[in-house]
This record gives structure tokens, sequence and C-alpha cells, in this order.
């Protein structure tokens, strides 16, 4: 039910990141595409009902309990997160660099003024 959605907000993203001029938006695109891709693998690892699989082995025959929540995607979320903002510095360091060069952020004008 909430699959589709995700989906939506990816489309969102990469309808902004392929039409759009200005670098701001396409930065602002790209980062709409790398939350929906979050919210989908954060998604992916719900139980409804889940506990964090906490195991306690304070007594005898401790169990993993089968209704907790898959820490996998959540660690591959954190990951994710860390690596986006990696990538969106870089992408606004760059957006700079071109500005400062060409003195707009117009892909079209930064195309026509080669050099």
């Amino acid at each position: 039910m909430v699959y589709p959605l995700c989906v939506l907000l990816f489309l969102v993203g990469l309808y902004g990141a392929m039409t759009q001029k200005n670098l701001i938006k396409i930065i602002i695109s790209v980062t709409i595409m790398e939350y929906a891709v979050n919210l989908l693998l954060i998604l992916i690892g719900y139980r409804a009902g889940g506990i964090a699989p906490i195991i306690d082995r304070t007594y005898e025959g401790a169990t993993f309990t089968p209704v907790s929540v898959d820490p996998f995607p959540q660690a591959m979320v954190l990951t994710a997160i860390v690596i986006s903002l990696g990538v969106l510095a870089l992408l606004i360091a760059i957006s700079l660099r071109l500005y400062h060069r060409y003195g707009t952020y117009d892909i079209t004008e930064i195309r026509r003024l080669r050099g």
C-alpha cells in the first residue's frame, strides 16, 4: 500500500532531475530520489507489531523473537544517509564552482559558454 507512494516520490524526483534547467532544482530532485529509496528500504524491513532486535542474555535460553524488526535495512539506510550527505555536499560544491565560473545556474547557459 505504501510502496507505490515510494515509487511515486522517486518518479517525482526523477521528473524534476530530467526536466529542470536550474542546478539547484536538479540537486533537490536528486535528494528527493535518495529519500524515496531510503524510505523504501525502511518499509521493507518494517514489521507490524515488531520489537527491537535485541537478545536478552541475562537468563538461560535467550532466543531471537520472530516478531522483531529486521535491523539490516536500518543499517543500510544509515549508511545511505551518510553517503547521500557526502554526495549532496559534492553537488553543492560543484554547483557553486560553476556559478562562480559562469555566473549562472542554468545548464543551457553553461553548455553554451564553453571555455
